[in-house]
C-alpha cells in the first residue's frame, strides 16, 4: 500500500464476480426454496421444524426482528483527554 492509499484491486463498490455468479445461481431457486419452507411449515414432522420454517419465511419476508437487551450498569467515567484531528482531503486534480 502506498502511503495509506489503496493502489490495486477492485474499486470500492464493485461486486466480486464469483460471489455475484453464486448469488445469481442461488436466486434461481428462490421460488422452490420458499415452496419447500412453506411445505415444511405446514406438514413438517416435528414442531421444531415447522417453527424453524415459519421463522425463516417471516425473516425473509419482513426482515429479522430486532433484539433488545436490558443493561443494568452503573458507569462512572471521567473524560481525561479530548483530541481533534483535522484531515485534509486529497485535491481532486491530483
Amino acid at each position: 500500500m502506498a502511503a495509506g492509499r489503496k493502489t490495486g484491486g477492485r474499486t470500492k463498490g464493485t461486486p466480486n464476480k464469483a460471489t455475484a455468479d453464486v448469488e445469481a445461481a442461488a436466486q434461481a431457486f428462490t421460488t422452490d426454496a420458499l415452496e419447500a419452507l412453506v411445505h415444511i411449515m405446514k406438514a413438517g414432522e416435528s414442531e421444531a421444524a415447522r417453527v424453524a420454517a415459519a421463522n425463516a419465511i417471516l425473516d425473509r419476508g419482513h426482515g429479522k426482528a430486532r433484539q433488545s437487551m436490558d443493561i443494568d450498569a452503573d458507569v462512572k467515567a471521567t473524560v481525561t483527554k479530548i483530541e481533534r484531528t483535522i484531515v485534509r482531503p486529497p485535491h481532486p486534480n491530483r
